[in-house]
């Protein structure tokens, strides 16, 4: 029980703050839940995929090489000053947050800023990978169950949210003032890793 329970404090502790993936799956839910699962459930996969790598060893790898470290982390800047870019200068109407992406092009962009994203990355394998190591065989699988669930819970409300703004938010104006505030933060968070790095 303690491990589940450590394992939902923790998803929900890495997983709340503004971050790349939670913009695009939100932005994406703008269009309505159905046309925004295949981001939803793509960004909910990819978390699944780095939890277990985390909690099965990778932490142990990326934590030893330092070079690893920097190169994910620098590729990571890179990236999010693109989407940075990306947000800022997209313009949002009423009419342009009724089309979601194309499934393809949603699936390819979740796979990005899930794997990417060197929060996502760093976090995974940093924070949980970690913690998962005080726990024995058993309890590891039930702390690795219950972040996993969060994902796919977390993910999931996102694209309903964003289809919950998109019938408060008629003009398009309240998108267009989070994508400008997303830029901003995800901009922050480039500089943020930068001077880690430095």
């Amino acid at each position: 029980m303690e491990a589940i329970i450590h394992g939902i404090i923790l998803a929900f502790g890495l997983i709340l703050p503004l971050g790349v993936q939670n913009v695009f799956v939100f932005t994406q839910g703008a269009a309505g839940v159905r046309r925004a699962l295949p981001a939803a459930i793509t960004a909910a996969l990819c978390d699944t995929l780095l939890i277990i790598l985390a909690v099965f060893g990778l932490s142990v790898i990326v934590l030893q090489f330092e070079w690893l470290r920097l190169g994910l982390m620098l590729v990571g800047i890179l990236f999010l000053l693109y989407m940075g870019y990306a947000l800022w200068t997209a313009e949002t109407t009423a009419d342009e947050t009724d089309h979601a992406l194309p499934v393809r092009r949603q699936i390819l962009f979740a796979v990005s800023v899930s794997l990417l994203n060197p929060h996502a990355i760093l976090d995974t394998v940093g924070v949980i990978g970690t913690s998962a190591l005080k726990y024995t065989e058993q309890e590891q699988l039930y702390f690795m169950l219950a972040c996993i669930t969060v994902s796919w819970l977390w993910f999931l409300g996102l694209a309903v949210a964003g289809s919950m703004l998109k019938k408060l938010d008629g003009t398009g104006r309240v998108m267009y003032m989070f994508n400008k505030c997303s830029a901003v933060f995800i901009w922050g968070t480039a500089v943020y890793l930068l001077a880690g790095v430095a």
